[in-house]
């Protein structure tokens, strides 16, 4: 894991750094809360039995999904992170991606984001994707979260890496497998299915989950929780001679958001006025009423003469 500082003050060009986000809410991007709900029971399976294994995300945006990966790192394992950020795209079909969809994305701003819920940064590749195969580790991978490029050729590129980084059983992530404004993912993902080398795990309205193993261990145990949940939704389907199991929405409550490391500050408020003390009573407008309200008049004449004498 790097260690670097958790304050930057400014970005390379000399601007302020972007402010930290108070609460996972204000960190943009999307991650659908049910996926949050599949993401943490594929990453929290078998738990301690399991073998260490590294996490990998390939196309990181602000930081959302990452931040939350970021909290299933255990013991001995790594959590690698690549995209181009704001790095000059590969080519022409890539720069004009970025942007069209991505126009504010950096690195300082994902930076921000992570150190504002953990105490490190991953490992940051900015590089197109492709250098994955290179840099990471092969079979070291539990876990890999493709969103990265929608086009198609880059979506190949994405699934040939995964195979190779990818540990016996991992589990592999595509984001927007259906979406109309990324045909190439669905081209690309479904080409892979259809060889048969991609194993169908499940579906859910943004995210394919697969692996290039066995899926059926994964899919009797989902299917096992899956029956104890009335917030999700669920049915099997037998796609190019593969079982999948389909999962919808019913009112599904994420696990616990990401906690930022650092309270909110108090908002300001304006200062009160100090107390201001009334005027004290003139002790001999205090005097004179008591002695009206006690003394015979006669003795009251007396004492007020004796006081005008004294002057």
């Amino acid at each position: 894991m790097s260690h670097v500082s958790h304050a930057p003050v400014t970005t390379p060009d000399g601007e302020p750094a972007p402010p930290a986000p108070t609460s996972y809410d204000q960190v943009k991007g999307w991650f659908s809360g049910y996926d949050q709900v599949l993401f943490d029971w594929f990453l929290s399976r078998r738990g301690a039995e399991e073998k260490p294994g590294d996490l990998l995300e390939l196309g990181a945006f602000m930081g959302k999904s990452a931040i939350f990966l970021g909290g299933y790192l255990r013991e001995g394992e790594e959590f690698t992170v690549c995209d181009l950020f704001d790095s000059p795209a590969p080519d022409d079909s890539n720069l004009a991606e970025m942007q069209d969809s991505y126009p504010t994305l950096t690195r300082r701003g994902f930076e921000t984001n992570y150190l504002a819920f953990r105490e490190e940064l991953p490992t940051i590749i900015q590089a197109p994707t492709f250098v994955v195969a290179e840099r990471v580790r092969p079979a070291s991978c539990r876990f890999v979260h493709i969103d990265a490029s929608h086009l198609y050729e880059h979506v190949v590129q994405d699934i040939a890496s995964s195979r190779v980084v990818a540990a016996p059983g991992a589990v592999v992530v595509f984001d927007d497998y259906r979406s109309e404004h990324c045909p190439g993912v669905a081209a690309a993902v479904w080409a892979a299915v259809a060889t048969g080398e991609l194993r169908l795990i499940a579906v859910s309205a943004s995210k394919l989950y697969a692996t290039w193993d066995d899926a059926a261990p994964y899919q009797a145990e989902l299917l096992s929780w899956l029956e104890g949940r009335g917030d999700l939704w669920h049915g099997v389907d037998l796609v190019a001679g593969q079982s999948l199991v389909r999962i919808g929405d019913e009112g599904a409550v994420p696990p616990a958001s990401p906690k930022p490391l650092r309270p909110a500050p108090e908002p300001a408020t304006a200062p009160q006025p100090a107390h201001q003390p009334g005027p004290r009573p003139r002790v001999a407008t205090a005097w004179r009423r008591l002695a009206k309200d006690l003394l015979p008049p006669v003795v009251t004449r007396a004492i007020v003469a004796r006081r005008r004498r004294r002057g």
